[in-house]
């Protein structure tokens, strides 16, 4: 795997033959929207098969990969366009496997709402071990205030992907309640009656973990906080069932905050088989224009966590998304939109911007100016910012990574991560 930036005057000819690829196969990795318009600074993820599989008449998937000694699944990830076909064609080319050996087996998973694009959701299935639905609150009798997740939980399912459900603090109009966290830490029966309640529906629906996101909560909850996860992890234990919960992103225990003052890292970890780092919002919509997980940022966290969690259950927050400020950013009344890191890269595309790349933060953004003559700066996520934050997974032994979220696609990281690893599978 090789990760090319664009060079003024590369055309998508020159790069394919440069590496000896077809440049279909660079489009379909890298979401390119026109061939014929690569931005200078764009990061492209060049893969390169190996064996190759002409389809013939009456092959299935299962047939080839029974004749290749693979699996269904590893077709899957290694064919991508795969999801959104009919059925195989003779004259098909699939790609069997590539060239250069995986690092390592690693764990993945992602975030979702109900209301995701499926077509967005089944491209990246095959390459998690996880995806968590966002997500049940409670209300003050303990009932469940739920979401239409069923069809994703069998759609994950086909692509041996666990189906985690998620129970936060979120009350009926989706914002995250102080209120009703404490409510709960504070009553033995509430307790009860919530895990009562998320016990069943794991069990209906078929989930396999259990993520709790609590944020926000008042300083002098923290043990209650835990002694709720200890409980749900006695009740879900029989079942096979696993607890993950998430950490605001700390780097000292005495950090101050109402994001982060009640997550205790020690107790939360002991109490979780797994955790997840919420690396990520250093660049924010109310913020001033960085980074959105600045590496160097990321690495304090994780440095932090290894000191009071063993690795093993760790796994670091990866941002599928980026901001767009106008500029001048006024501390205020600023507010940058949230967009996706393919959709950036179609930004900079159409005002003709030049990608940078700060070393500092390990992170790509690029300037542009609007059709009103208004200034902006944009910070994403791409191939290069992606992979130093898989290498600081490496570096610390973690157990993988959980992306939030995946309500956009991102083509050219799953070819990244799918040259890199093995994907962990529980199904």
């Amino acid at each position: 795997m090789n990760i090319h930036v664009v060079k003024p005057g590369d055309t998508l000819l020159d790069i394919a033959g440069q590496y000896g690829v077809s440049p279909q196969r660079i489009v379909s990795d890298n979401a390119i929207a026109d061939e014929n318009r690569l931005v200078v600074g764009q990061a492209l993820v060049i893969v390169r098969p190996e064996t190759i599989h002409t389809v013939r008449p009456g092959d299935t998937l299962y047939s080839i990969a029974q004749q290749y000694g693979t699996t269904v699944l590893a077709l899957w990830q290694n064919n991508p366009w795969l999801a959104g076909n009919g059925g195989l064609r003779a004259g098909d080319s699939i790609v069997v496997r590539f060239q250069g050996e995986k690092r390592r087996k690693l764990g993945l998973g992602g975030y979702a709402y109900s209301y995701v694009d499926k077509g967005i959701l089944a491209r990246a299935l095959p390459y998690l071990t996880t995806v968590t639905l966002f997500g049940y609150g409670f209300d003050e009798d303990g009932e469940l205030i739920g979401i239409d997740d069923q069809p994703l939980i069998n759609l994950a399912y086909r692509y041996k992907t666990a189906p985690v459900m998620l129970i936060s603090s979120i009350t009926e109009d989706g914002g995250f309640s102080s209120q009703r966290a404490a409510m709960l830490f504070q009553s033995e029966r509430l307790q009860k009656r919530v895990a009562d309640n998320i016990l069943a529906v794991m069990l209906q629906k078929g989930y396999l973990g259990l993520d709790v996101d609590f944020e926000y909560i008042e300083a002098e909850h923290a043990a209650g906080y835990v002694a709720f996860l200890e409980q749900l992890r006695v009740r879900l234990r029989p079942h096979g069932l696993f607890l993950h919960t998430d950490l605001a992103p700390k780097t000292s225990a005495q950090q101050a905050g109402l994001l982060y003052e009640a997550h205790d890292y020690g107790a939360i970890g002991a109490a979780s088989d797994t955790v997840m780092l919420m690396t990520y919002e250093w660049g924010y919509t109310y913020g001033p224009p960085m980074a959105v997980a600045p590496i160097d940022k990321v690495r304090q966290v994780v440095e932090y966590a290894v000191s009071e969690i063993p690795p093993r259950k760790i796994l670091l927050g990866l941002p599928n998304y980026g901001y767009d400020w106008t500029l001048p950013f006024v501390q205020g009344q600023s507010r940058a939109t949230s967009i996706g890191n393919q959709y950036a890269v179609e930004i900079a595309a159409r005002h003709g911007a030049e990608i940078r790349f700060d070393e500092q933060a390990q992170s790509p953004y690029f300037n542009y100016v609007s059709g009103s003559g208004a200034e902006h700066v944009v910070w994403f996520e791409d191939a290069r910012s992606i992979l130093k934050k898989l290498d600081l997974i490496d570096e610390f032994g973690l157990s993988g990574g959980q992306y939030w979220n995946l309500m956009r696609p991102f083509e050219q990281n799953w070819a990244l991560v799918n040259s890199l690893y093995d994907i962990r599978k529980i199904v």
